[in-house]
């Protein structure tokens, strides 16, 4: 799941709000004063400031589950099921999805696992989400950029090692345009790796959904023009309350036994297969 608040941590030490103007004092401490205050004004509008910090505050009691169903509510995000009988409470599963949001289909396989595990189930995702009090339980934080880099293999280890069910996005980035094609960008093969190292069964999702035009264009825009700095991250936000008051189907698939992934694909071959599977489902 990588949505991407940036967030401040609160007096209280328990409530985490989005706050613009300490992130751009934070990282660009030379250059803020010099930023025009329409473009900050416009940060704020583009990420929801207000509006997410009003839900946060409201919802700061709630945690794991509980938050999740919170954020679907906030979303008036409808739920449709397939294959529900695909899922066992016997063994431990990693479950992968497609990516097409970046915002609800994260809260709401969270929710749907988290409630038919009883709340055991772990999210791998970037460290920022942790930020989020509400979902700080249901993360094993990763950041694979800077001074943790080198922590990167150790909380991979951790989530695979632990007794909880892992919910994994193995395209990294949600879902990009090419050619008319709105599908995931390549599928990283850890999930592969690993879940064969822990016996881990592999579970394929398929989240049916998708952004808007003008994201997929700003997407493909940034990759024309060679600007490594993911632009359209900034806009999530506002893709997931364009996505409010709809009605999205999960496809549970069935599980894959952790013994089908042997020498005769790579790994990432194997990760491939998977994806393929997941865009039948």
């Amino acid at each position: 799941m990588r949505n991407h608040f940036i967030t401040k941590r609160m007096a209280d030490d328990s409530l985490f709000l989005i706050d613009i103007d300490k992130i751009l004092r934070e990282k660009a401490p030379k250059h803020v004063k010099y930023i025009p205050k329409f473009v900050v004004s416009y940060l704020k509008r583009i990420v929801h400031q207000d509006e997410l910090n009003v839900f946060l505050r409201e919802s700061k009691d709630k945690v794991g589950v509980e938050f999740l169903q919170a954020c679907l509510d906030f979303l008036d995000a409808k739920l449709i099921v397939k294959g529900k009988e695909n899922l066992r409470k016997d063994g431990l599963y990693t479950f992968v999805s497609n990516h097409p949001l970046g915002g609800q289909d994260g809260v709401a396989l969270g929710y749907v696992l988290g409630s038919f595990y009883d709340g055991k189930v772990k999210y791998m995702v970037n460290d920022l989400l942790m930020n989020l009090h509400g979902l700080a339980p249901l993360c094993i934080p990763i950041n694979k950029t800077g001074k943790q880099a080198k922590d990167f293999p150790k909380m991979v280890e951790a989530g695979f090692a632990s007794d909880d069910q892992l919910i994994m996005f193995p395209a990294g980035l949600c879902s990009r345009r090419r050619n008319g094609v709105i599908r995931d960008l390549d599928w990283k093969k850890t999930f592969i790796v690993k879940s064969v190292e822990a016996h881990r069964d592999v579970v394929p999702i398929h989240f049916d959904g998708r952004n808007s035009d003008f994201f997929y264009n700003l997407a493909n825009l940034c990759k024309t023009l060679g600007i490594k700095f993911n632009i359209a991250m900034l806009y999530l936000a506002d893709e997931m309350l364009k996505n409010r008051h709809k009605t999205f189907t999960i496809t549970i698939g069935k599980p894959i036994p952790w013994q089908t992934f042997d020498k005769t694909k790579t790994p990432a071959q194997w990760a491939q297969y998977v994806k393929d599977i997941v865009y039948k489902l």
